[in-house]
């Protein structure tokens, strides 16, 4: 993937985030097959996910950014009618740091060969 894509990818994932913890509660209706704070941790890995892959640099900047951003979220939740709860900010945190190991593993793997 190219940067531009990776980038492109990574504000859209962000923006679906920001539409799916900000919007009304139960508005979709769609049972899921993972729990809040599964869904959590998915998103935020794969918020992550592109940059650090493609720009391992990246990590040292994307990651408190975007806990940064699931913060944020959790600090807005309750003027839109949710809750904002630690253990969302806590599942974030947990999906951003899975969501790094890749690209970790690409730049260790980069400095050794």
């Amino acid at each position: 993937m190219t940067q531009r894509i990776t980038t492109v990818l990574t504000l859209a994932l962000a923006l679906t985030i920001a539409w799916g913890t900000l919007s009304p509660p139960g508005g979709a209706g769609i049972p899921w097959p993972l729990s809040d704070k599964q869904i959590h941790a998915l998103a935020f890995c794969l918020l992550v996910l592109p940059l650090s892959l493609t720009r391992p640099a990246s990590i040292r900047w994307l990651a408190p950014c975007a806990f940064a951003y699931g913060a944020a979220i959790e600090l807005i939740q309750p003027f839109v009618g949710r809750s904002a709860e630690w253990g969302d900010l806590l599942a974030d945190g947990i999906g951003i740091a899975i969501g790094i190991v890749p690209g970790l593993i690409r730049a260790r793997l980069g400095r050794a060969a």
